[in-house]
């Protein structure tokens, strides 16, 4: 398996195989903490080869800088990976859409993403206390 793609984003969607990105961003600034992030994606593109062929477990985790999980009810996702034999690879697009993140201090995140309990990717974020701007 490859990874093409491991962004998170604004929003995302797959258009039949097109992966489609809108505001991928690694920065949160908010004023105050807890702090809460109204909508984001976490968007992947992956490719698969014969010798990845069958079922798969893909789980994404998305944790503090101690490694503490910050959405510990993320599912892990089945993917069953079987390819024509006039295909050399198949690409998947994988979309996970996260609704009113909560961060309760600043500090550096990351979502990282496991194959079979194997790590393949980690996408850092970083949540940082801004000023708040005087009126």
């Amino acid at each position: 398996m490859n990874i093409q793609v491991a962004v998170l984003c604004d929003a995302a969607t797959d258009d039949n195989g097109k992966l489609n990105l809108l505001g991928a961003f690694d920065t949160i600034r908010a004023t105050q903490f807890p702090a809460v992030h109204q909508q984001c994606s976490i968007a992947l593109r992956l490719t698969f080869f014969s010798g990845d062929e069958g079922k798969h477990s893909l789980r994404i985790n998305f944790v503090d800088a101690d490694g503490h999980s910050i959405m510990p009810d993320l599912p892990q996702i089945p993917v069953e990976v079987a390819l024509p034999d006039d295909m050399h690879f198949g690409t998947r697009n994988l979309l996970v859409n996260i609704q009113k993140l909560k961060f309760d201090q600043p500090g550096i995140y990351s979502i990282d993403i496991a194959l079979n309990d194997q790590p393949q990717a980690s996408i850092p974020l970083l949540v940082k206390q801004i000023e708040q701007a005087a009126s």
